[in-house]
C-alpha cells in the first residue's frame, strides 16, 4: 500500500511518477523499497489518468452506501452464504463415507 500512497503523494504534488521519485518518497517514509515493485507500479501507472482513477475510487463507496444503509439484502446474503457453506461441508463428508463402502 505504501507504494500506491507514494504515487498518490507525488501526483498530488504535481511531480512525475518515476522509479527514482517513488523510491525517494518511500525512503523518506522509512520504507525499504523493493525495486521490482517500484518498477511494476510505475509501469502500471503509465498512461493512466490518476485523477479519473481517484475520482472513480471515491465515487464507488458512496454509491454502495445507500444499498448498505437499506439493510434488506445484507441478512439474506449472509443466510445464503451460511447455507452454501453447510452444503459444502455435508458434501465433503458424504464423499469420504463412500471411500469405505
Amino acid at each position: 500500500m505504501e507504494y500506491v500512497y507514494a504515487a498518490m503523494l507525488l501526483h498530488s504534488a504535481g511531480k512525475d511518477i518515476e522509479e527514482k521519485s517513488v523510491g525517494a518518497v518511500l525512503k523518506g517514509a522509512g520504507v525499504t523499497a523493493d525495486k521490482s515493485r517500484v518498477k511494476a507500479l510505475v509501469a502500471s501507472l503509465d498512461g493512466i489518468d490518476i485523477e479519473d482513477a481517484m475520482s472513480a475510487a471515491v465515487a464507488a463507496p458512496a454509491a454502495a452506501a445507500p444499498a448498505a444503509a437499506a439493510g434488506g439484502d445484507a441478512p439474506a446474503a449472509e443466510e445464503a452464504a451460511a447455507e452454501e457453506e453447510e452444503e459444502e461441508e455435508a458434501g465433503g463428508f458424504e464423499g469420504l463415507g463412500s471411500l469405505f463402502g
